[in-house]
């Protein structure tokens, strides 16, 4: 079973990078910008073909995919007659906005399958149904009893217990109207919440102990509960791209040293398809929980890749739109000074930068493929 959850993961990471390609794809093709090729994996192609002007096919080493456009630097040759296709001639806009569709697909993808998550799959949530009452409580006092299910409150219908108890906190000790489902039966209860001290805070409580289990969102919640939890990975990654120098020494010493490795530091892809494994294959998790699981990670990931993207550093996506956004700075100060357009960066004079970033990204990827091979990350799962 954690064969066919690193196997699920290795699938769903290459239709990510699809789906990324294909941003820069159909905006390029939107823009009327030659694009001669599209590719997943790299390496010795192993099936093409041709529709249109653009060749689509699969190459040996399934590490990624590209999509070429023709003209990314002035020193690109087009063919005669299409010299206007180019990317360098387009504008800055549609230069920003074919760049930037790989990362916003990304953005999409993790927000929609979080949505799937809450609207079809579901996920754990603390249910109405009662699983215990505490004995002395004012629950066992008014008489409910464990699988009773609380459907309304004061009359109020109950839809989400998260949001609804707090009717009970609010009570003050008043007199609550509590209506239960009882197996086929309706029953009214009369009930006073008691306050008592909960980690260390004075709270109104009846005693009474909530299931917990999976539950499916409504339509709007879903789209609600997606939105937030997809800004939430957004910050989230925004705090560990911060933070990334600062956990190289220690991912270094969990590598060469031999130290525990720390499940919130920096995991690579080889780590994250482990862990992947690791929740598909947990005997610990019903399907339905290996599923909410796997679909996290991707959806997680998905937003993390889109924003590491537009890190404003070549050879990512990001250091291109900064180039594009470079040019349009330089033309605004020359219309201001009544000079024409200068032309646009060539991204070629950048390289020394650009190798150096590779290096250090490449030197990153093999640390972390090396820690995640002799010292992976583990879940207690």
């Amino acid at each position: 079973m954690q064969i066919l959850g690193i196997l699920a993961f290795v699938v769903a990471l290459l239709l990510s990078v699809m789906i990324h390609e294909f941003g820069h794809f159909i905006m390029a093709k939107r823009f009327g910008m030659k694009v001669s090729e599209f590719f997943l994996g790299f390496g010795t192609k192993l099936w093409s073909t041709k529709c249109g002007e653009t060749e689509f096919g699969i190459k040996a080493i399934p590490a990624g995919g590209y999509c070429k456009i023709e003209g990314m630097t002035p020193g690109d040759v087009m063919p005669e007659g299409e010299e206007a296709r180019a990317f360098y001639t387009a504008k800055s806009s549609r230069k920003l906005v074919v760049l930037g569709a790989g990362s916003f697909l990304h953005f999409v993808l993790g927000y929609l399958l979080l949505f799937v998550l809450f609207a079809c799959v579901g996920t754990n949530q603390v249910l109405p149904t009662i699983q215990e009452v505490v004995k002395g409580s004012a629950a066992q006092a008014a008489g409910f009893l464990p699988n009773d299910e609380v459907i309304a409150i004061n009359g109020k219908k109950v839809t989400n217990w998260y949001d609804d108890v707090q009717v009970i906190r609010d009570s003050h000790g008043k007199e609550l109207t509590i209506t239960v489902k009882r197996e086929s039966t309706t029953v009214v209860i009369k009930a006073s919440a008691k306050i008592q001290n909960v980690d260390g805070e004075k709270r109104y409580i009846l005693g009474i102990v909530n299931k917990i289990g999976l539950k499916r969102s409504g339509i709007l919640t879903s789209i609600k509960n997606s939105g937030t939890v997809t800004w939430g990975f957004l910050t989230e990654s925004v705090k560990s791209l911060k933070s990334l120098p600062s956990k190289i020494p220690a991912l270094w010493g969990q590598t060469v040293g031999g130290e525990k490795r720390d499940p919130n530091g920096l995991v690579g892809v080889v780590g994250v398809a482990r862990v992947s494994g690791q929740a598909i294959g947990s005997d610990s998790l019903s399907i339905v929980e290996r599923l909410s699981t796997f679909i996290l990670i991707i959806a997680s990931l998905n937003i993390f890749v889109g924003l590491f993207n537009l890190l404003p550093v070549l050879p990512l996506d990001g250091g291109h739109m900064a180039v594009a956004i470079a040019d349009e700075i330089r033309a605004f100060f020359a219309r201001l000074r009544g000079r024409p357009r200068p032309a646009a960066i060539d991204v070629t004079l950048l390289t020394p930068i650009t190798m150096v970033v590779f290096v250090i990204l490449a030197a990153l990827t093999v640390l972390l493929l090396v820690a995640d091979i002799v010292n992976p990350v583990v879940l207690n799962l």
